[in-house]
């Protein structure tokens, strides 16, 4: 088989996961996450039921559809920060540039689509899980990097893993408060938000793991 058949089969791959996303978004925007089966997302999307499990094996991932990025993401602000750059000021400053982009993996989902998540008790739940692990993600990039002091990472971690909720909750509460949201004024009142609590954390975190 051919490097351009093997590119066309991924990009149609892609393609298809994609538009199963779009029409999965659009029911629950419609009906509500509860009350849309995985059977009406193959019919609107014209694929099998199967086929909607082979890409998305639990439906929640249908409406999170970002949650791999979202559970690895301060790991790897992380583990990608130039040398001698603590862990806090990583994620300081990746959320920070999150911000100005509006990205929906720090809680710029629209109103709509935020009402959706918090009136959906198992999304609530698969929201708070992947916080989970998007903590511990982080606490095992941090151990690899401090072997010797596996609670300092746990610890370390667990307080920037607070902060992040924090934050995420602030920026969902203000989206669904908004009619309709502005986020603009959003991003401007989570920066001064989230300056204060990462000076908060500079006292006691700010230079870990030492350079």
């Amino acid at each position: 088989m051919s490097t351009d058949t093997l590119g066309l089969r991924e990009q149609k791959k892609r393609e298809t996961r994609q538009a199963i996303s779009d029409h999965a978004t659009q029911l629950f925007l419609e009906r509500g996450f509860d009350h849309t089966t995985i059977a009406d997302i193959a019919a609107a999307s014209r694929v099998a039921k199967m086929t909607v499990t082979n890409y998305f094996p639990r439906k929640e991932d249908l409406a999170l559809d970002h949650h791999e990025e979202f559970a690895q993401g301060l790991a790897r602000a992380v583990a990608r920060r130039p040398a001698g750059e603590p862990a806090l000021g990583a994620v300081r400053r990746e959320y920070m540039t999150a911000l100005e982009r509006r990205d929906p993996v720090i809680g710029f989902t629209g109103r709509d689509f935020a009402r959706m998540i918090a009136a959906s008790p198992t999304l609530v739940a698969r929201l708070r899980d992947l916080h989970d692990q998007r903590e511990e993600a982080l606490a095992r990039q941090l151990a690899a990097e401090a072997p010797a002091d596996p609670v300092a990472a746990r610890a370390v971690a667990a307080q920037l893993g607070a902060a992040d909720r924090l934050l995420f909750r602030e920026l969902q509460a203000r989206m669904l408060a908004g009619d309709p949201p502005d986020d603009d004024a959003i991003a401007a009142a989570l920066t001064q938000i989230a300056r204060q609590i990462f000076d908060l954390l500079e006292p006691s975190i700010g230079t870990y793991p030492l350079p």
